[in-house]
């Protein structure tokens, strides 16, 4: 019999989440490789995003990350979860210098954003979300 210790157990929550990544990413050049690191299964070979910066708020299986238009060269925020159909995007300050930090808003869930114009300025904090509800409490 294995050695009981060193072995590690699936719980519902974290199979549900390799279930959720399997349907979501794996495409034919896809496997599944347990990383000893991390301590659990991971898909290689697809185009899976390595992190994103929070939940996504609308279809809760994708994560949102930062995108940058090809044709336009203007920067967003979307989710993972595209593909399978979830729209949610948010446009992100075009001539600032910004930050995505990974701390959701507290209202909206969405990643909030620390952004200034310029080198005079102190760095401001608001929500990324252009319709959360933080924004028209000003």
């Amino acid at each position: 019999m294995p050695d009981e210790r060193n072995r590690v157990k699936a719980t519902k929550a974290t199979a549900n989440a390799l279930l959720s990544d399997v349907r979501q990413y794996m495409d034919d050049n896809g496997y599944l490789s347990w990383s000893e690191r991390d301590k659990k299964y991971i898909l290689l070979g697809t185009n899976s995003p390595k992190s994103g910066l929070v939940d996504c708020p609308e279809c809760t299986i994708g994560r949102i990350i930062m995108i940058r238009s090809k044709s336009t060269g203007k920067r967003f925020l979307g989710c993972t979860n595209y593909a399978n159909g979830c729209t949610a995007s948010s446009p992100l300050l075009q001539k600032a210098r910004l930050r995505v930090t990974k701390t959701p808003c507290d209202i909206c869930r969405w990643p909030i954003v620390i952004f200034r114009y310029s080198r005079n300025q102190k760095w401001s904090r608001q929500c990324s979300n252009i319709n959360c509800e933080s924004h028209k409490v000003t």
